[in-house]
C-alpha cells in the first residue's frame, strides 16, 4: 500500500509544494519545448522511482544533491611544490621583457650551474625530466631561453595586432594594391 499523504491536494505533506512547481516548470517548459520537458519528466520519473526502490541509491542521490557545508567541505589544497632548491638568483622573465633574448642570456651566462637548475625548478621548466640532468650550462641557458621566449609568445594572437598587420594596407608582404578608381 502507497502512501497518498505525500501528494495530497489539500497542501498537508511538505512534499507537495515543491512537486508542484516542478510540474508547473515542465508544463511551462511544455509549451516551448515539449520534447524537452518530456524528456526531462521521463529522467525525474526514472530517478525518482529508483531511489524508492533503492536505499543505497536513495542515499548516493542525496548526498550528491546536497550542497557542502562550508565548515566540513574539503579545501583544494595547494599544491606543495616538490622543489626543495632554492629560488631563482634572477627573475628571467622580467629580465627578457626588459633587456630581450641577448640580455637574458648574458644574465643567465652569469650565473652557475646550479643557480640555472634553481631557475629551471622554480619556474617548471623540465617538462621532461632532463634539463635538471644537464651538465653542460650553454644548455641549461638555451632550455630557460627557450621557455621564457614561448611563455610569453604564448596568446600574442589575443594580445593585439602584429607587426606585420598593423601596416597599412598595400604594404604587408611588399604586395602593392592597385588603385581600382583609375
Amino acid at each position: 500500500m502507497t502512501e497518498q499523504s505525500d501528494t495530497r491536494p489539500d497542501g498537508g505533506s511538505p512534499l507537495y509544494a515543491p512537486v508542484r512547481e516542478a510540474e508547473e516548470a515542465l508544463i511551462k517548459l511544455g509549451a516551448s519545448d515539449p520534447e524537452l520537458a518530456a524528456t526531462l519528466a521521463r529522467v525525474l520519473g526514472v530517478v525518482a522511482s529508483e531511489a524508492a526502490r533503492t536505499p543505497r541509491f536513495a542515499r548516493a542521490l542525496g548526498k550528491a544533491l546536497t550542497p557542502p557545508d562550508p565548515q566540513t567541505a574539503p579545501r583544494p589544497a595547494e599544491r606543495p611544490k616538490r622543489s626543495r632548491r632554492a629560488p631563482g638568483a634572477i627573475e628571467p622573465f622580467a629580465v627578457f621583457a626588459e633587456s630581450g633574448e641577448a640580455g637574458l642570456r648574458s644574465s643567465l651566462g652569469e650565473l652557475d650551474l646550479e643557480q640555472l637548475r634553481d631557475i629551471i625548478s622554480e619556474h617548471g621548466m623540465d617538462h621532461d625530466r632532463l634539463a635538471m640532468k644537464w651538465k653542460d650550462p650553454r644548455r641549461v641557458i638555451d632550455r630557460i631561453v627557450e621557455r621564457v621566449e614561448s611563455r610569453t609568445a604564448k596568446g600574442a594572437a589575443f594580445r593585439g595586432r602584429s607587426e606585420q598587420s598593423a601596416r597599412p594596407h598595400g604594404e604587408a608582404g611588399g604586395l602593392k594594391v592597385e588603385d581600382s578608381s583609375a
